[in-house]
């Protein structure tokens, strides 16, 4: 009985146990139910709340960007249909150029070869092969892909993913034919908004036509640029593009993204070799895939046209057509080229200097192909009766300037200019356009030689105030700064302190050498010349203006270049950049562009004074026998005129230059082989008595473009300071070392720019050591304290001629003068 109690209760509490766990396990699953919807709650009110917030920062987000999107195409106007049917549609409009006073020079000729056909006569596989390669979208979009957009602008800000693209085939027109391919913002933001414009106006047909029918394809069979489909057709496979083949059409589809890397012919015509050839043929595979994943074509047509032999197919090279056109036509051409290249980078916003090579190509293409199809009329400076007279001078006299030495023709370029405006009334490019291209007048540039020491040197120091125009300046025999002889062009210095005025005539070199250097150490920049003067008369920059040989003359310029460097001294100091684009108007009269001038003045007025003061002495002395074949070849009635100059040559005679002004104009001339090579010694006359034929050629036409009566004068606030004639400083008595020293007479006037000539000292000049200073006083002046010399050294002072004489031995004596004379110092 009791262990059927005791069973019992066992039971029980086994029972009592089992309920109470099986409570605490519907408690747990309670509890752990309850945490779940918990965690599902808060998963959802979080997944709620990103979406809330990526909807308002999405919408904040698109908010900038439509904000940004307007404020970079705010300045852009919509075009209407017409504008951009005219835009788009590369419709070529015969351009052409004139002489100053409207005749016709020539029609502008377009470098590319292009026959434009309608969308009948153009191959459907062509325009499909097309928009499956590059557009596959193409029927769907209105224009642009939002989301290619968007992958190109994360890519281009990333650098993640490389050049992703994003542009359909209506962006690529818009940056075909309107804008270029500058990689900013505003141009894509343009390019976007432009795209769309396209889509609303033109059909899909109308606009892959259009693309098809302007887009570059290489070369021909000629070597020949194309453009259009059916220039393409016709060069590679003689045939129309209406008639293509599958592989041909997929060929000349794969050709717009590199047309000179994909073509299969070199720039003579020729096929290239099999290794480059392959660049195209891959392309070639590549559209053809794309036809068929597009399901244009189907497999076996895939297979088929891959297999195919296209070599075969391509045309064999033919002679391409002669070009007939000459120097003047393709220097407008480049200069109208330079003008519009500039409108087209202000119109875009963008500043010229942050552009890299790439940019500033793409922006010159763009203006080259604007004035081949645009209808433009480009009037020049040019004046047809000067120009055509300088051509006939070059051919009768041109012979002149050889002289046997080089192997081929001793080239030539000229530059006549109107002082005031800066204007190019005339050019010689070169001798003969069939034997040499090359414009060495305009673009070819070589070393200037002395002609540079009036504008980098003389011109300067005089500006600054440091000489007068008979301050002396050593020249006794001096080696470069850290070793290397230097000498003049005949002598290794003539032992004394000459005049700046006869160290010019004389263009020695030892006076100029010290005369930089002191200007360089006293204005504390080794560039001094070049960033203060040259750099305001566009030289161009080049680490050389800092060397010692500098203002020797070796540092390289145009002829043009050098040209304005003097009229800028012709002109009162006031630099006018050189032209040659008057006007340009469009094919409705209304005017583009037109020259406006755009005066710096770069000299003090006093200053250009003073050097043509001083280059009228150049020319008159006739010490370089240059100025005296020149002088004596002209007409008597040019002789008359106030002309002022200089003349440079190079190491071994390789350029031979002549400069020369009248008060209305100033003629540039440099002589030498294409390749530089030494001349004869004579070079500088036969290149001055060639100069003398032209300038009496064109005085024969244009008698009125030489200035005759006017003449050169000192401007009202030169200062004319008495110096003495020993020191070039003011005469006086000064002590040094203990002595007393009286500068010596007698007397002259030195011309200033600015302050005036100095009190006397002992070490007056620039340039010389001690010893060379004890020589000249010892020799010269005063040896004592109570002694006021009376002897100078004549052959320095600038009363003298090149036929003075001083019986010192230690100045030229009348027979080395001679012989200086003789070897034509420069």
């Amino acid at each position: 009985m009791y262990h059927f109690i005791e069973v019992k209760l066992l039971d029980n509490q086994n029972q009592s146990r089992q309920t109470e766990q099986h409570s605490n396990k519907k408690t747990e699953k309670k509890k752990i139910f309850l945490i779940t919807n918990v965690v599902i709650r808060v998963i959802q009110s979080i997944f709620i709340l990103g979406v809330v917030l990526l909807i308002l920062g999405g919408s904040l987000g698109l908010g900038i960007g439509m904000g940004y999107f307007a404020y970079l195409v705010e300045d852009t106007q919509p075009p209407t249909k017409e504008e951009l049917q005219t835009e788009i549609s590369d419709i070529t409009e015969v351009s052409k150029m004139t002489y100053a006073d409207g005749a016709a020079i020539a029609t502008v000729k377009s470098d590319l070869i292009r026959t434009r056909v309608d969308s009948e006569h153009i191959s459907t596989l062509l325009k499909k092969a097309i928009i499956a390669t590059e557009d596959e979208d193409f029927e769907e979009h209105k224009g642009v892909v939002p989301k290619a957009v968007v992958r190109a602008l994360i890519s281009d800000a990333t650098g993640i993913g490389g050049s992703s693209g994003g542009s359909t085939l209506t962006q690529q027109l818009v940056k075909q034919q309107i804008l270029t391919d500058e990689t900013t913002f505003k141009r894509k933001a343009n390019e976007i908004l432009l795209a769309y414009r396209i889509e609303k106006y033109f059909s899909k047909d109308e606009i892959v036509t259009t693309y098809l029918n302007v887009s570059p394809f290489g070369r021909n069979n000629k070597g020949e640029n194309i453009a259009g489909v059916e220039e393409a057709a016709k060069g590679l496979f003689g045939k129309s593009a209406n008639d293509l083949t599958l592989p041909q059409a997929a060929f000349i589809a794969g050709l717009p993204q590199s047309p000179i890397i994909y073509t299969p012919y070199s720039n003579t015509g020729a096929l290239k070799d099999d290794e480059n050839i392959s660049y195209g043929m891959k392309r070639k595979d590549f559209v053809l895939f794309s036809m068929y994943r597009e399901k244009v074509i189907t497999k076996e047509e895939y297979e088929e046209a891959k297999n195919y032999d296209l070599k075969q197919d391509f045309q064999p090279q033919q002679e391409a057509n002669q070009n007939t056109e000459d120097f003047l036509y393709y220097a407008v051409l480049d200069q109208a080229t330079k003008v519009i290249m500039d409108l087209n980078i202000e119109k875009a916003g963008v500043q010229k200097e942050s552009l890299d090579e790439l940019g500033l190509e793409q922006y010159e293409q763009q203006a080259r192909r604007e004035i081949q199809n645009r209808g433009y009329t480009i009037q020049s400076t040019i004046d047809q009766t000067v120009y055509d007279t300088m051509q006939n001078a070059v051919a009768n006299y041109g012979y002149m300037l050889d002289d046997g030495y080089g192997a081929g023709l001793v080239e030539t370029g000229n530059v006549l200019m109107d002082n005031k405006t800066g204007r190019i009334i005339g050019f010689v490019a070169g001798r003969d356009y069939n034997v040499s291209q090359s414009n060495h007048a305009l673009s070819t540039v070589r070393q200037v030689g002395s002609t540079i020491k009036p504008i980098s040197v003389y011109g300067p120091a005089i500006d600054q105030g440091m000489i007068g125009s008979e301050s002396r300046l050593a020249n006794y025999p001096t080696s470069y700064v850290g070793g290397g002889e230097l000498t003049n062009a005949t002598n290794s210095g003539t032992n004394t302190f000459d005049t700046v005025r006869h160290a010019l005539e004389w263009s020695y070199n030892i006076p100029v050498y010290h005369l930089n250097e002191a200007m360089k150490k006293q204005m504390g920049d080794d560039n001094f010349s070049y960033n203060n003067y040259l750099s305001k008369m566009n030289y161009p920059a080049d680490d050389g203006w800092a060397y010692q040989s500098a203002p020797l003359g070796a540092v390289e310029a145009t002829v043009l270049t050098q040209t304005n460097g003097f009229q800028t001294l012709a002109n009162k100091g006031e630099y006018q950049q050189g032209y040659m684009i008057d006007k340009i108007t469009d094919n409705n009269g209304t005017v583009i562009y037109e020259h406006k001038m755009a005066p710096v003045q770069v000299y003090s007025q006093a200053t250009a004074s003073i050097m043509n003061d001083m280059m009228r002495s150049v020319l008159d002395s006739k010490i370089t026998t240059p100025f005296k074949d020149l002088v004596a070849s002209l007409n008597p009635a040019l002789a008359n005129i106030d002309w002022i100059g200089k003349t440079g040559t190079t190491d071994l005679y390789v350029d031979s230059w002549l400069v020369v002004s009248t008060p209305t104009i100033t003629l540039g001339s440099w002589s030498g082989y294409d390749i530089p090579t030494a001349m004869s010694p004579n070079s500088g006359d036969q290149n001055s008595t060639y100069l003398a034929n032209l300038i009496n050629a064109v005085y024969a036409v244009r008698p009125d473009l030489f200035g005759v009566g006017e003449k050169f004068t000192l401007t009202d606030d030169v200062i004319k300071s008495t110096v003495s004639d020993f020191t070039g400083e003011k005469p006086g008595t000064f002590t040094y070392n203990g002595a007393t020293y009286t500068a010596p007479g007698p007397n002259t006037v030195s011309l200033y720019a600015k302050d005036g000539a100095p009190k006397s000292q002992y070490k007056f000049g620039y340039g010389g050591t001690d010893a060379n200073y004890n020589a000249y006083w010892s020799r010269y002046g005063p040896t004592n304290n109570n002694t006021t010399g009376n002897s100078t050294p004549s052959s320095s002072s600038s009363s003298s001629s090149s036929s003075s004489s001083d019986s010192n031995a230690t100045t030229p004596s009348s027979s080395e003068k001679k012989e200086e004379e003789d070897k034509k110092e420069d």
